[in-house]
């Protein structure tokens, strides 16, 4: 790369990133049509992949071992559950756990006897282990017990769960980690790119989620025909589609959004170019219908979604309480090109920050034949260039035009250089310190790019106090230290949502925003926060079923829609609910 084909404009039409990439914005992002469970759930209905239950042995309590054969047009892949009994004192959703309800993993081909020996001696260990690499996917779960209880008992009476149950927790199985890309010896990431069926960022994580969610199903109702076989009933379509797979996750998703700027400035490119897209749009009278639809809906999932967390409790409150105005907007607004755009404006004007990009998602909801395309282009090759040759005084320059976030920050006071990241010796994952008060700081982790670009620009300005013609590789011959920052700052130029506009140092930083912003790339819905280091989410609640995925061709559009599902009615309730994913009707 030379200095000639650095550009530093930001994609024409999409928000600025000093907007986008804010914190506290990235941390209010919900999913889109676009986050990963949607776009495989289209791809498996589209291309008609079929599933199919090869092995179900499992025993009176549950454990054992279970196989689901993933068929598609391009290949075949199985999915191998291993169900094993775990005392609740080594239960936890914690990293560091060794033994879990279920442990998974993903296969790219057939499983032979040797091939499942060999998983069932090493995939229960997970980390532990020594995994094949005809893995591609490794994972595990371990029970909601309550829920999990509750749904054995009723079926085996013969009657269905209460769906409280699942707006509660909206799961049977929650996973602490799923990993790919050459974890512990599965598959390397390459063996992906070329796939057809897996070339989505983490779209092979997500289809082997989507199998143990139905094994969840078919495992629950399995204990309660053993418990009692002459009154179990199966569970109920509606109740199934409601249920999804929870997961538990903390800061060991933080680092992946620092040290991948290209790939999660792809996803938010793509995010915002749907955005451009559906304020471009004319809409006719079915869209403002469908978005009044999709607005109520949305406000009865937040109303419904339950957390403890005290702030995030808030935050979905002052969500729903903004929400009837929308509606009253668009009811009264009249009907006309750059209606949408009026509408984001407004809301940027009169909404809390949740609630506006709960407005975004929508808009990018209503146009499927604009939006669905940009699913093919959430991947990115990864590669941060050097250009030698630029002016030194040249990257001056894009320092200060680009990273103006950066250099405006304080990292000296004791308030602005409050935390630290370290990694943790028990199983190296990242951690937080205070800087002042606990060891180690020493050992901190480069995750906060503030500081490092404002050390490389003070030592860029000292540099051309005495070298004012100087080029960039002569600085970075005498401070060699500098070059990695220098490579990011020249590359993300062009490609400009890469950084998170933050002091991640900062006291008043929330690590929960970091979180929230890949999760909702996944898709997660119901964000339960458990502390403002860890989260418990929802996977695939409201997704269409296997037996869906497997029945005669239908109208996409309809098998699409399940975002913001809602709790199923029980017989006698007054609300009526209709279509995939429960629109209320009053």
């Amino acid at each position: 790369m030379t200095s000639a084909d650095l550009v530093s404009a930001a994609p024409l039409g999409l928000r600025p990133a000093d907007e986008v990439m804010r914190l506290e914005r990235l941390g209010s992002l919900h999913a889109t049509r676009l986050s990963f469970v949607r776009s495989l759930v289209r791809q498996m209905a589209r291309q008609r992949w079929q599933i199919s239950r090869e092995r179900f042995d499992l025993d009176a309590n549950g454990h054992g071992t279970a196989i689901y054969r993933l068929q598609t047009p391009h290949g075949r892949y199985h999915g191998v559950m291993f169900a094993q009994p775990l005392d609740d004192a080594r239960r936890s959703d914690r990293v560091i756990a060794e033994a879990w309800d279920v442990t998974f993993g993903l296969v790219e081909g057939d499983v032979d006897d040797s091939l499942l020996a060999q998983m069932a001696a090493n995939v229960p260990l997970q980390e532990a282990g020594r995994q094949h690499p005809k893995v591609l996917v490794l994972s595990r779960a371990n029970k909601s017990l309550r829920n999990f209880a509750h749904f054995v008992e009723a079926l085996a009476d013969g009657e269905q769960p209460d769906p409280a149950w699942l707006t509660r927790v909206g799961y049977l199985y929650r996973t602490t980690a799923v990993y790919g890309n050459g974890k512990f010896g599965i598959a390397d990431f390459a063996r992906l790119l070329d796939n057809p069926d897996f070339r989505r960022p983490f779209s092979a994580q997500m289809a082997g989620v989507y199998l143990l969610r139905h094994f969840s199903i078919e495992q629950v109702e399995h204990l309660a025909a053993c418990r009692s076989p002459d009154t179990a009933c199966p569970l109920a379509t509606e109740l199934r589609r409601y249920l999804g797979i929870g997961n538990s996750t903390g800061l060991g998703m933080a680092p992946f959004l620092i040290n991948h700027p290209q790939l999660i400035a792809q996803w938010v490119t793509q995010r915002e170019t749907a955005l451009t897209l559906a304020l471009r749009q004319a809409p006719e009278e079915a869209e403002r219908e469908r978005l009044i639809a999709l607005t109520r809906r949305a406000m009865h999932h937040l109303d419904e979604t339950v957390t403890e967390d005290a702030e995030q409790a808030e935050r979905n409150a002052v969500t729903v309480a903004a929400l009837p105005d929308v509606l009253t907007w668009l009811a009264s607004v009249p009907l006309e090109a750059g209606i949408w755009q009026q509408l984001v404006e407004w809301s940027a004007r009169t909404l809390p920050l949740e609630a506006q990009e709960l407005i975004n998602t929508l808009l990018i909801e209503l146009y499927p034949d604009q939006v669905d395309a940009l699913e093919d282009q959430m991947g990115v090759a990864e590669n941060l260039d050097l250009a030698p040759d630029m002016p030194l005084m040249r990257l001056r320059q894009l320092i200060e035009t680009h990273y103006g976030w950066a250099l405006a920050h304080d990292y000296e006071s004791r308030e602005g250089a409050y935390w630290f990241w370290y990694r943790s010796a028990e199983k190296e994952e990242p951690r937080l310190g205070v800087r002042h008060a606990e060891p180690g700081a020493e050992k901190e982790m480069q995750i906060a790019i503030g500081p490092r670009v404002a050390r490389t620009h003070q030592g860029v300005c000292e540099f051309l106090e005495d070298h004012p013609r100087a080029t960039v590789v002569d600085f970075l011959l005498e401070h060699p230290r500098h070059k990695e920052v220098v490579r990011r700052i020249q590359t993300l130029i062009k490609a400009p949502y890469g950084d998170i506009h933050a002091n991640l140092w900062h006291r008043d930083m929330k690590p929960m925003h970091l979180l929230r912003t890949k999760l909702s790339f996944f898709g997660a819905s119901r964000f339960d926060p458990k502390s403002d280091r860890w989260v418990r989410i929802t996977l695939f609640q409201g997704a269409p079923l296997v037996e869906e995925l497997n029945a005669e061709p239908q109208d996409l559009a309809d098998f699409d829609d399940w975002s913001f599902p809602l709790e199923p009615a029980r017989e006698g309730d007054a609300r009526s609910f209709h279509g995939r994913s429960g629109v209320v009707a009053e």
